[in-house]
C-alpha cells in the first residue's frame, strides 16, 4: 500500500509474488521498513535506475532493488552473460566457464559472494553449460588463471575487492584470460535487458550443486597455479638461507593461505601473519577502509607485529588478493609505505634483472615488452629506453593491459611485467590480470636477494632513479556523488575561459605543452589531433603535459564516486636534486587544485585522512 500503480517498485513487488524464492530479495525487512516509513529517497535509490554493466562488470551495494547486488540482479546479469556467450562462442557447452568468489557477506540483505556464485552457476547449468565452481574462497587471480589453464570460454569472480563492506561485485573474464573490453560490455548489457525474467531453474541452486555439469577446480588449480609461478623463482638457494623477516596481512580477506603457499613454493621463510586480520571477515573490524592503498591506517597492526618480531618489511594484500602494498622500516625507525609507482619501479627492475641473468642472447631483448597504464609512472619507459626492450602504455585498468599482453603473446612476444599505480602488478603471463599473490612471492625473493648485498628497498629504489632518472609522483582524489558537478568540472576544462573547444595553455606559473582528452578523442600532440589510445565518452579523462617535465591526468573512477588526479615529474638521469623536484611537483599539484578544481571545491570532499 502507498506505492503508486505502475511504479518500478510496485511492478517488482507484484512480480516477485510469482517467484517465491525471490521474495526475500525484495520483501526483506529493510525494504518493508522503507515502504512503511514512506522513505521515498531510499526507495528511489534502490529502484529508480539499474546498475550499469560495463568493462569492470558490476559493483554496487548489496540490498534490494535493481540498483543493488542481490539474488535477482545476479540472476538477470548471468542470464544475459550466458546468452551473449551462446551467441559469441560456438562450443560453450563443451568448454564451460569458471566461477570464483571471495568472503563477502551482508546479513541485512541476505547477500554473500558464495550465494551469488551459486546462483550464477545455477543459471549456466540450467542451459547445459559446464561450470567449474570453486568450493571455497579464492584470490581473484585464480579465475583468469583457470580460464587460461583449462581453456574455458569465460570466468566470473564475485568480489568487490577493497570496496566498503556493504558492496559486492561481478567481474568478468573472456576466453583469452583477460577482463572483457568493448564491445563485449555493451553486448552483455544488451543481453541482460533482453533476459530480465528469471528462467525456471535459475533459482535452483540445490539442484545445480548436484549436477554432473558442476566441477570443483579448487585442488587442481591450487597445484597448477603455484607450479606456474615457480617459473619466476630464480634465487632458490638464497631464499632457503634468507634470514629476512617479513610480515604479511590479508586485511580480513582471502590472501593469507595463498601467500603462505606462494612463499613455500619459492622456498622463502614463511611471513609472520597479522593474527587479527589473517582470517576472512566480511565486517573488516580492524580497518575503516579495507584498502592497503590507503597506506598507514590499514597497516597499523602490521607495523606493531613487525616491531614485536623484528621484521623489516610488511606486505599487504587487499581483500581479494589481487593487489599488493609494501612498507619498509627505515634507519630512522619510521615506516615507509611505498607508492604503487615506486613498487612498479622496483618490481620492473627486478624482473628485468632476473630475465637478463637467464638470457645470454643480446638480441632476445628486442622481443621483450613491459606495460603500464597511462596514469602510472613512466619509469618503465625510461628503463626500456636504456636497456633496449619495448614499453607500451595502455588505458587505465588491467583489462587493457591484460588484453594487450594476450595480443603480444599471440605474436610470440614476451610480456615480462605490467603494472598500474593502484598497487596492481602482473608479474607472470600465466595470469593476465593483477595478482597480489605471485607479486608477494616475487617481492619476497627480491627482498631476500637485496639483503645478501645489505641493500634495502629504499636504497635500491634510489639506485634505480639515479640510473634511469627520478620519477616523482603525487596522486590523490576528491569524492563527488553528483554527476552534474563532475560533468561541469570537465566541460569547463574543455571550454576554458568560456571559449568553446579550448583547453588551458597554462596552470598558474606552469606552461602546458600538450593536452590529450580520451573522452572526446582529442590529442594536441598528434598531427591530426586525434588520440591514438581508445576513447570513451562514458568516462572522463584529460591529460596535461607541462613544459617542466610534469604530467597530470584527471579522470573519473569506474567503480567509485571519485575524481582522481595523477601527477608525475620526470627528470633525466643526472638530475638528483630530489628536494627541488619534490617542491616543483608540490607546487604543480597546488596549481592544478587551485585552477582546475577550485570553482567546484565546495561541492567536493577531499580524500579522507
Amino acid at each position: 500500500s502507498g506505492v503508486p500503480q505502475g511504479s518500478a517498485l510496485r511492478l517488482l513487488l507484484s512480480y516477485t509474488e510469482k517467484f517465491p524464492l525471490g521474495l526475500r530479495i525484495h520483501k526483506h525487512s529493510s525494504l518493508q521498513d522503507m515502504v512503511k516509513e514512506g522513505n521515498k529517497e531510499a526507495l528511489k535509490k534502490c529502484f529508480s535506475s539499474r546498475m550499469e554493466f560495463g568493462t569492470a562488470g558490476l559493483r554496487a551495494a548489496m540490498g534490494p532493488g535493481i540498483s543493488c547486488m542481490n539474488d535477482l540482479t545476479i540472476i538477470q546479469t548471468t542470464q544475459g552473460f550466458c546468452c551473449y556467450l551462446e551467441q559469441s562462442i560456438g562450443n560453450l557447452k563443451e568448454r564451460g566457464v569458471v566461477i570464483g568468489y571471495d568472503a563477502r557477506a551482508h546479513p541485512p540483505s541476505g547477500g554473500s559472494s558464495k550465494r551469488f556464485a551459486s546462483l550464477a552457476a545455477a543459471v549456466f547449468i540450467s542451459r547445459g553449460v559446464p561450470v567449474h565452481l570453486f568450493s571455497d574462497i579464492t584470490p581473484t587471480p585464480f579465475v583468469p588463471f583457470t580460464v587460461s589453464h583449462l581453456g574455458l570460454c569465460a570466468g566470473i569472480m564475485v568480489t568487490a575487492s577493497h570496496n566498503p563492506k556493504q558492496d559486492n561485485g561481478y567481474k568478468v573474464y573472456w576466453e583469452n584470460g583477460a577482463q572483457i573490453v568493448t564491445p563485449h560490455d555493451k553486448g552483455i548489457s544488451k543481453a541482460i535487458m533482453e533476459n530480465l525474467e528469471p528462467w525456471p531453474e535459475s533459482w535452483n541452486t540445490e539442484e545445480a550443486l548436484k549436477s554432473t555439469l558442476l566441477k570443483d577446480p579448487y585442488q587442481d588449480i591450487n597445484t597448477e597455479y603455484f607450479k606456474a609461478i615457480q617459473k619466476h623463482c630464480h634465487h632458490r638457494e638464497i631464499n632457503k638461507k634468507s634470514e629476512v623477516k617479513i610480515v604479511h596481512t590479508s586485511v580480513h580477506g582471502v590472501g593469507h593461505t595463498f601467500v603462505q603457499s606462494a612463499f613455500k613454493a619459492f622456498d622463502l621463510r614463511p611471513p609472520y601473519a597479522v593474527e587479527e586480520q589473517k582470517d576472512p571477515d566480511p565486517e573488516f573490524p580492524t580497518v575503516k577502509y579495507p584498502n592497503p592503498e590507503e597506506g598507514e591506517g590499514v597497516l597499523t597492526l602490521s607495523f606493531a607485529l613487525a616491531e614485536k618480531e623484528g621484521a623489516s618489511v610488511v606486505l599487504a594484500n587487499d581483500p581479494d588478493a589481487d593487489r599488493l602494498a609494501i612498507a619498509e622500516k627505515q634507519e630512522s625507525g619510521q615506516w615507509r609505505v611505498f607508492s604503487g609507482n615506486e613498487l612498479g619501479a622496483l618490481l620492473g627492475w627486478w624482473i628485468f634483472r632476473c630475465w637478463r641473468e637467464q638470457n645470454s642472447d643480446a638480441a632476445a631483448v628486442k622481443n621483450l615488452y613491459m606495460l603500464s597504464s597511462t596514469v602510472s609512472s613512466k619509469i618503465l619507459r625510461a628503463i626500456a629506453l636504456k636497456e633496449g626492450f619495448h614499453f607500451e602504455e595502455t588505458l587505465t585498468g588491467f583489462k587493457w593491459m591484460g588484453n594487450r599482453a594476450r595480443d603480444l603473446s599471440d605474436q610470440d612476444k614476451t610480456v615480462l611485467f605490467a603494472f598500474e599505480e593502484a598497487i596492481g602488478y602482473m608479474c607472470s603471463p600465466s595470469v593476465l590480470d593483477k595478482d597480489g599473490v605471485s607479486a608477494a612471492a616475487i617481492a619476497g625473493e627480491m627482498i631476500s636477494f637485496l639483503a645478501t648485498k645489505k641493500i634495502s628497498l629504499s636504497q635500491q629504489l634510489t639506485t634505480i632513479y639515479e640510473e634511469y632518472g627520478y620519477h616523482i609522483s603525487k596522486n590523490s582524489y576528491f569524492i563527488c556523488h553528483d554527476q552534474a558537478v563532475i560533468r561541469s568540472l570537465f566541460e569547463r576544462l574543455r571550454n576554458y575561459g568560456g571559449t568553446k573547444d579550448s583547453y588551458p595553455t597554462e596552470c598558474g606559473r606552469f606552461a602546458i605543452d600538450a593536452v590529450r582528452d580520451l573522452t572526446t578523442g582529442y590529442d594536441s600532440n598528434q598531427p591530426d589531433k586525434k588520440a591514438v589510445l581508445p576513447t570513451s565518452s562514458s568516462s572522463q579523462m584529460i591529460t596535461f603535459t607541462f613544459s617542466n617535465g610534469g604530467v597530470a591526468t584527471m579522470r573519473t573512477s569506474g567503480t567509485e564516486p571519485k575524481i582522481k588526479y595523477y601527477t608525475e615529474l620526470c627528470a633525466p638521469p643526472g638530475n638528483s636534486d630530489v628536494p627541488h623536484l619534490k617542491k616543483e611537483l608540490d607546487d604543480l599539484v597546488d596549481a592544478i587544485i587551485e585552477n582546475f578544481f577550485e570553482p567546484d571545491k565546495n561541492k567536493l570532499q577531499p580524500k579522507p585522512q
